[in-house]
């Protein structure tokens, strides 16, 4: 099925990538994407994305070409539905939102209701382009909220918040029922994403108080004790693995340097990964040329956190 996408504005080309888990994205603009998608209700595991839509059509940001799009359509909805206008900033509106709702009512044939539609359309205006979609569902965002660290049993500082967590898990394209594995998992924060979506879910950390505080998070995942450099797991065992890379900060460190860990830590991901899997990788530098001897970059993003960190965020296959 041929969907639009309503993105989130907090990453420029990020939200885009997370649709991959989904289906295959065929067209992006700002906060917009459209993906061919076989099953729909998947989307609803997407964290960086507002709204999901049938597709609808196309044409440029003028009276005239929506108007023809709607009468092209010919739309008649057998149950109640309402009209939506979404401006993607900085892009401009051919006419005041309330006009262009107006004109869409009446362009739609059946019975509005702007209290209780079971059907609603949703005009996006992006880049000199306006897109129409049926709206399947709102992305629920709020459950992120209710997963905030500091709402756990066991919680520490400095962890990453759980939509970031999401989009990671979703950049592994890791399906239910896969084996997912962190090796750096902290107190479980991406392994809680993964568990969230159906994957089997793994975790392990070198601190044995992370590890205590992740089985307390995490009572149904198997959570253990371990050296990266040595994982003590078998050969392309594990169907993803997503990780944040310890900074060498606020957290301590085995290895001699960064740079070793991060190249001993690479080399056992790649080795535990099975042929065609994914690893998303995030850390405080750029680890590109490590990460180059053992895999292929597929995506690479920049994320400012604050004015001392800003992510990198590498998917690797």
């Amino acid at each position: 099925m041929k969907l639009l996408f309503e993105l989130s504005g907090e990453h420029p080309d990020l939200p885009a990538a997370e649709i991959g888990c989904v289906g295959k994205v065929l067209a992006t603009a700002p906060q917009v994407a459209i993906a061919s998608c076989p099953v729909p209700k998947d989307t609803l595991r997407l964290s960086q994305t507002h709204v999901v839509m049938e597709y609808l059509g196309e044409c440029p940001a003028e009276m005239g070409a929506f108007s023809s799009l709607l009468h092209n359509l010919s739309l008649a909805p057998e149950e109640p539905f309402s009209c939506r206008v979404k401006r993607i900033h900085p892009a401009d509106l051919p006419a005041s939102k309330m006009d262009i709702e107006r004109m869409m009512g009446r362009l739609i044939e059946g019975e509005v209701s702007l209290k209780s539609p079971a059907v609603e359309y949703r005009a996006i205006f992006s880049d000199g382009t306006c897109y129409l979609g049926r709206v399947l569902h709102h992305i629920d965002r709020g459950a992120y909220a209710y997963r905030n660290p500091m709402r756990r049993s066991f919680f520490h500082p400095g962890v990453m918040m759980p939509l970031m967590a999401r989009a990671m898990v979703n950049l592994t394209r890791i399906s239910p029922g896969g084996i997912f594995y962190d090796p750096f998992c902290g107190t479980g924060g991406i392994m809680l994403e993964a568990e969230c979506i159906g994957a089997t879910v793994a975790g392990s950390d070198i601190d044995p108080y992370m590890i205590q505080g992740a089985r307390v998070n995490l009572p149904n995942s198997v959570c253990f004790r371990a050296d990266t450099c040595y994982l003590p797991v078998a050969d392309k065992s594990v169907d993803a693995v997503a990780t944040d890379l310890p900074y060498g900060q606020s957290t301590s460190i085995k290895a001699a340097s960064l740079d070793k860990l991060y190249t001993q830590s690479l080399s056992e991901i790649r080795r535990i990964l099975k042929d065609e899997s994914r690893a998303v990788i995030v850390t405080h530098q750029d680890i590109s040329t490590i990460a180059e001897e053992y895999f292929e970059i597929i995506h690479s993003f920049s994320q400012r956190v604050h004015k001392s960190l800003t992510r990198q965020i590498v998917v690797l296959a």
